[in-house]
């Protein structure tokens, strides 16, 4: 199935709004003391897989903040009881999460 783009698999987003995008998830995250960190996750990961089309299919993120926050608070409790163990499993469990909440719309 050959694209608008003559490509199977593609991504379609554009430079300035990964700038803009990015600059608002750090003000977000720094004028709240990092507690919007998971909004600021899912918004920039939401707008690179909302972007990418993989053999002709576009992928979608459903994921939300509140979703991820959490889970996120549950994990930050786990890294303080274990004494900064669990931070090791962190990301792994976040790519998890990520991937629990990518599909393809098409």
């Amino acid at each position: 199935m050959e694209t608008k783009h003559g490509r199977h698999s593609f991504f379609d987003g554009g430079l300035l709004s990964l700038i803009g995008w990015s600059i608002l998830g750090t003000i977000v995250t720094v004028c709240t003391g990092g507690i919007c960190y998971p909004w600021s996750i899912t918004m920039r990961y939401g707008w690179r897989i909302n972007h990418t089309v993989i053999d002709g299919h576009r992928m979608h993120f459903n994921g939300s903040a509140v979703g991820l926050f959490g889970n996120w608070i549950k994990w930050l409790l786990l890294s303080v009881i274990t004494l900064g163990i669990y931070g090791f499993w962190v990301h792994i469990k976040l790519l998890d999460w990520k991937a629990q909440h990518t599909e393809f719309i098409n």
